[in-house]
């Protein structure tokens, strides 16, 4: 894609670091946050850029997660542009208050670098944190690198704020492998941003000490479904302004990311691999290795998981005939969560796939280029001796290889 001549500085950026710019790009207002492995270095950047004068925002030091959501809540409620960030046992202490946000549909941005929640305690992230979280009302990116992360904190500011939107929106990417390793990162001319994303003009009323207002306590069945019907109305019309805003942002950066869902060589494809944020890079590397030795591979990024893509899989799956998903998070009792997804959405295809379901890369475990290779040439394999469903299977756990 051709891009707009817009100025660009090139940093070598960690992930967390690429959060922090993203937020002063978007010029947030409020930043509230508590420190927890692997997301504290985003507030210290945002703590640096504040006291460097490159970003006009008022930092709030919270006692806790929990605190913090109340807070970015709080000063959205007044009519500026919150940011915030948390992780595992910090996001999942923040659970009350997301749906708090998501029901009084107020645009915040949340980066989350994903850590397990313990026990046993882990540093290196999946997306169990996250995912843990997705029927909270807010829209979940899922990104791959630094870059990405910047761009999407961004663009989702765009899209929470649209009109026809108005929820809030988590940008998820893996702790320590996206959060702490530097990479080199195009940041955007502010200029451009500021072209991008105008400054925040609420649509509805904001909290004000001279129109006092309160939420009624419904004690009758009331307007309940009503919010619940519009919030999911919110969710379905986040599609189109996801595609749209990434659309946009490419056509003035040359960076485009898929909208919901990025394909890779699928025109073609009889095999699908599909996962999410960092693994998406790995995959393409596989699809390449397996058309190399003559195997018509494809491979699907999920970038959004929240509103799910379930028409764009459809289209992109209709003509494969073996679906593999790499999953980095289960539901106890049920499998792959993004695995039931997939699933759930192909269901009513007229030649459904074979689908093979691998949990790999829990708490960080190394994931090889050659084990996606090999389990993609394992569910070809199985698919000729007839299986045409395998659930579930672990990959990499002591005591089953």
């Amino acid at each position: 894609m051709e891009k707009d001549k817009t100025v660009t500085n090139s940093m070598m950026l960690t992930g967390n670091y690429a959060a922090a710019y993203g937020a002063k790009l978007a010029r947030v207002d409020v930043i509230p946050v508590y420190p927890i492995t692997p997301q504290t270095p985003i507030l210290e950047k945002i703590i640096a850029l504040i006291g460097e004068g490159e970003l006009d925002a008022e930092y709030l030091p919270m006692e806790s997660e929990h605190s913090v959501m109340a807070a970015a809540i709080a000063a959205e409620a007044t009519g500026v542009r919150a940011f915030t960030s948390s992780t595992s046992q910090g996001l999942a202490y923040m659970h009350e208050n997301l749906y708090v946000a998501s029901g009084l549909r107020l645009p915040i941005v949340m980066a989350i670098p994903n850590r397990p929640i313990g026990p046993p305690q882990h540093l290196i992230g999946d997306h169990s944190d996250s995912l843990d979280q997705r029927d909270t009302g807010w829209i979940q990116y899922y990104v791959e690198n630094a870059q990405e992360v910047v761009d999407t904190v961004v663009q989702a500011f765009k899209v929470a704020e649209h009109r026809d939107v108005l929820l809030p929106a988590m940008v998820c990417y893996e702790g320590f492998t996206i959060s702490h390793f530097l990479e080199p990162v195009e940041l955007p001319d502010q200029e451009m941003v500021d072209k991008f994303l105008p400054p925040y003009v609420p649509s509805h009323v904001v909290l004000d000490p001279d129109n006092v207002m309160r939420l009624h306590v419904l004690t009758t069945d009331a307007y309940f479904m009503e919010y619940k019907y519009q919030l999911q109305e919110a969710m379905n019309n986040s599609k189109a302004v996801i595609k749209s805003v990434d659309e946009e942002f490419g056509i003035q950066t040359g960076r485009s990311y898929g909208g919901l869902l990025q394909p890779y060589l699928m025109e073609d494809a009889k095999i699908a691999i599909v996962s999410m944020g960092s693994l998406a890079g790995l995959s393409r590397k596989a699809v390449d290795l397996l058309r190399s030795e003559g195997i018509s591979a494809g491979c699907l990024k999920l970038r959004v998981f929240r509103p799910f893509p379930e028409e764009e899989l459809r289209a992109q799956l209709a003509n494969v005939k073996i679906v593999v998903v790499f999953d980095r998070a289960v539901s106890a009792g049920m499998g792959g969560i993004m695995y039931a997804e997939v699933a759930g959405s192909i269901f009513n295809l007229p030649t459904k796939p074979a689908m093979f379901n691998y949990v790999i890369g829990m708490g960080g475990r190394d994931i090889a280029l050659a084990d996606i290779a090999n389990l993609v040439k394992e569910a070809s394999i199985r698919t000729r001796q007839g299986v045409i469903m395998e659930p579930i299977r672990w990959v990499g756990v002591r005591g089953l290889e």
